[in-house]
């Protein structure tokens, strides 16, 4: 019984994830941003400017007065939506009423009004069977598709992952592309309108059309492509911090002198939002994390006006160049000099 049920909810998610594929279309933003967005390469082209894309309402964001989980917008997120949904959630509310159905016949059936003489009896052998093995069922048919989930989250990226590396510090986070030229940003939360400051130099939220959210905006966000696997490699500058985005079921901690890794996948273009979620501080409410996810060609149109952004996967221009230099002068070393040339027909000639 416990074998066919955990075989049940493992195989339901399969066929519920199926039936959502990675959506390849873009918001309205990302559509009126590819119209202008060059395509990686030419000097004009990378000169081209990369507008911030302006989140959806309700789309990577908590709502207010919501109840439940955020939408899901990676593949594990539907997953574990699905086991949150479909198996937590229906089993939680049937133990409840089953719980409080026996509460009240008990109280109903056992009181001194009703059952002046107490029963004498110690123990049933059928109910303490029941009682012990009902509960071994339900956590065996729970842990097959939890320990899958947790599997799948943990699994190693292929080695032409794209990787990111962030850094939480007192109170902000940084951004490093290895892969990318090797560049890195820091993102601060915006100041409030009418409030302290509380990142100098950092402008106010709002006064630009693609601000997010209050306490969500950042001043430089995280930039992805969409719909592929990336490598996040986590790490801390001072104390444990924790890097959370919950509509994207991605969370990990933070911990100075090592690097945690986790694969993150976006499914969808749009702007994703979250939080450190590791007490590290006063100011551990004001270091959120905001994540833009772009098609490849903006992705890579982003990077190339970075400092030294590169495209990953391709040679730099330079190296390029330099091999090329190296190639010519392999291929004029074994080339023969006019004399020797001039040497070797004579002696044609002589023969």
């Amino acid at each position: 019984m416990a074998l066919g049920l955990g075989l049940a909810l493992f195989a339901a998610p399969h066929a519920a994830t199926a039936a959502s594929p990675v959506a390849v279309g873009a918001t309205e933003q990302v559509e009126a941003q590819s119209a202008d967005a060059p395509a990686a390469g030419g000097e004009s082209q990378a000169a081209a400017p990369i507008e911030r894309m302006k989140p959806t309402a309700g789309k990577g964001l908590p709502i207010p007065k919501a109840i439940g989980l955020q939408d899901q917008y990676s593949e594990h997120g539907d997953y574990g939506l699905w086991i949150h949904n479909g198996v937590l959630m229906p089993l939680i509310t049937a133990i409840s009423v089953f719980v409080l159905f026996l509460l009240i016949w008990v109280v109903a059936r056992y009181n001194r009004r009703a059952n002046p003489v107490a029963s004498k009896t110690s123990h049933n052998t059928l109910i303490e069977v029941i009682w012990i093995l009902v509960p071994v069922l339900i956590l065996a048919g729970i842990a097959v598709p939890s320990i899958d989930l947790l599997a799948k989250q943990f699994k190693p990226a292929g080695a032409e992952a794209l990787t990111i590396k962030a850094t939480g510090s007192q109170w902000y986070w940084t951004y490093g592309y290895p892969d990318n030229g090797d560049f890195e940003l820091v993102s601060n939360m915006l100041n409030l309108p009418d409030y302290p400051t509380i990142n100098n130099g950092v402008r106010e939220v709002g006064s630009d059309p693609s601000d997010g959210p209050a306490q969500f905006e950042v001043d430089n966000r995280l930039v992805v492509p969409v719909g592929e696997p990336i490598r996040m490699q986590i790490t801390a500058a001072d104390v444990i911090h924790s890097f959370a985005v919950p509509s994207l079921w991605f969370k990990i901690d933070a911990v100075p002198g090592r690097i945690n890794e986790k694969v993150l996948q976006i499914d969808e273009p749009g702007v994703y939002y979250g939080q450190c979620s590791e007490l590290c501080g006063p100011k551990h409410a004001y270091m959120p994390i905001a994540i833009e996810a772009l098609p490849r060609e903006q992705f890579d149109a982003w990077v190339l006006k970075q400092a030294g952004g590169k495209i990953d996967g391709q040679d730099e221009p330079e190296a390029a160049a330099n091999d090329n230099e190296a190639d010519n002068a392999e291929a004029g070393a074994d080339a023969p000099t006019d004399g020797e040339a001039a040497e070797t027909d004579s002696q044609a000639n002589e023969a």
